[in-house]
């Protein structure tokens, strides 16, 4: 497989994983990202979880369907919204709060290694050359 392929399915995997993960901000795992928004957000959780959510689907079909000019610009933004939404990550390891199998300290405290993989596949598999 070449590189431009390889970013290709990279990005559209990507892309789809985001579309899922909205689609379950908005029916079946709606309580469990409460669970991962930070107390300091001035919205209520019900709206920060539904707002994320239409966020996660746009930017995923963003990703999967954007042509190859505007691929870059959305890899950047992906990247920022997953920056943006690591301090729920850190709430949920700061507080303690059990969701999607994240039932231990220790679960919760390797979850935060993984936003830093998310945010490099989004500027890499979105990356020109």
């Amino acid at each position: 497989m070449d590189d431009k392929t390889a970013k290709k399915v990279a990005r559209i995997f990507l892309g789809g994983a985001l579309i899922f993960a909205g689609v379950s901000h908005l029916t079946f795992a709606r309580k469990a990202f409460r669970a991962q928004v930070p107390d300091s957000i001035p919205l209520k959780k019900e709206d920060t979880v539904l707002y994320s959510g239409v966020a996660e689907i746009a930017l995923g079909s963003s990703l999967v369907l954007t042509n190859e000019k505007h691929q870059e610009t959305v890899g950047k933004v992906a990247a920022a919204f997953f920056t943006a939404v690591f301090p729920g990550n850190i709430a949920q390891f700061a507080n303690r709060r059990s969701a999607f199998g994240l039932d231990t300290d220790l679960k919760r405290f390797v979850r935060l290694f993984f936003q830093p993989v998310l945010v490099f596949w989004a500027l890499k598999s979105t990356h020109k050359n």
